[in-house]
């Protein structure tokens, strides 16, 4: 294993260290061109390379000003082509915000996850990097009247906790219980209370916004979180969507929302205590939802579709 790693290192050394092309890397070490292209990915998978893009000498999109003006945070716009489907498109978005995130973790961050559709794609898109004393934290419940949620939520969280080699804190609770009286009893047990303590640590959150309806549903609405009925209550009461399962109205309210007391997910008080939280979107049936989200300035960082983001300005 010591062998294989030496090797790596040198291959990665001659080829970025010292700029020589692969067919030189080849000769110097008595190997095949496809053998040094095989290196040189295992040394930036396993982290001997790393290579840091920095976004703040990248020009600004004229709309990524606009968005970054009306909402107060630094906004990272994708564009693609418009003949991309809807799945292309997140793909897209989820893609940046994988690269975006990963250059806000490193060795001893806590990254806080609220599980979404969005969510699920980034998680796919991050990059293997083995870190030392990350752990990854599960910001919202998952489970329902009919499954405990965990194989979506665990899947989510394992990729990213994969990408990381990092610590996994499951939140053993469902995403609304039925009635407040019981969350404020759960939060007192101190399993939930070690789970909600390590919530507070994160210095980075990654989280979407589910919306009604679109043809990528959010899965908050279409996992049988919420029927029929409660969903046109809810659009009654005028929540939009949600942000970690917070229901939010467009104006950005959610206090007074009583379907809110018996959500376990963090509030947008709660998540402005992490310091970088970052929202990734794409889909138009968000944008009522994403205006809310950021009118709560809960967001710092938001990595949006061009389709979206001209919706929201």
């Amino acid at each position: 294993m010591n062998k294989r790693k030496n090797v790596v290192y040198e291959a990665a050394q001659l080829y970025y260290g010292e700029n020589l092309t692969m067919e030189r890397v080849a000769e110097r070490l008595g190997v095949s061109r496809p053998t040094v292209s095989r290196l040189i990915a295992e040394a930036r998978q396993t982290g001997v390379v790393t290579i840091q893009i920095h976004e703040e000498m990248r020009p600004q999109d004229p709309l990524e000003q606009l968005v970054a003006e009306k909402y107060h945070v630094n906004a990272h716009v994708v564009r693609a082509p418009s003949s991309y489907s809807e799945l292309r498109w997140m793909r897209s978005v989820a893609s940046a915000g994988a690269k975006l995130v990963d250059s806000l973790v490193d060795s001893g961050t806590t990254l806080g996850v609220a599980w979404g559709s969005t969510v699920s794609e980034v998680a796919q898109y991050l990059p293997r990097r083995l870190l030392e004393d990350v752990t990854v934290v599960q910001l919202n419940g998952a489970g329902n009247a009919w499954n405990t949620g965990i194989a979506y939520s665990g899947s989510i969280l394992g990729q990213i906790a994969s990408a990381y080699d990092a610590h996994m804190v499951h939140f053993p609770v469902p995403a609304f219980f039925d009635h407040a009286e019981t969350k404020e009893a759960m939060w007192r047990e101190r399993s939930i209370r070690n789970v909600l303590s390590v919530q507070r640590e994160a210095q980075v959150a990654v989280f979407g916004v589910g919306a009604f309806g679109g043809k990528i549903p959010s899965h908050v609405y279409a996992g049988g979180y919420f029927d029929k009925v409660q969903q046109a209550q809810a659009r009654v009461a005028g929540v939009v969507g949600d942000m970690c399962t917070v229901m939010l109205r467009e104006d950005g309210s959610w206090e007074d929302l009583a379907v809110n007391k018996r959500a376990t997910g963090p509030t947008p008080r709660d998540l402005k205590k992490i310091d970088r939280r970052v929202c990734v979107a794409s889909g138009a049936h968000r944008a009522a939802a994403l205006r809310g989200a950021l009118r709560t300035g809960a967001i710092t960082d938001l990595v949006v579709s061009s389709r979206l983001a001209e919706l929201i300005v």
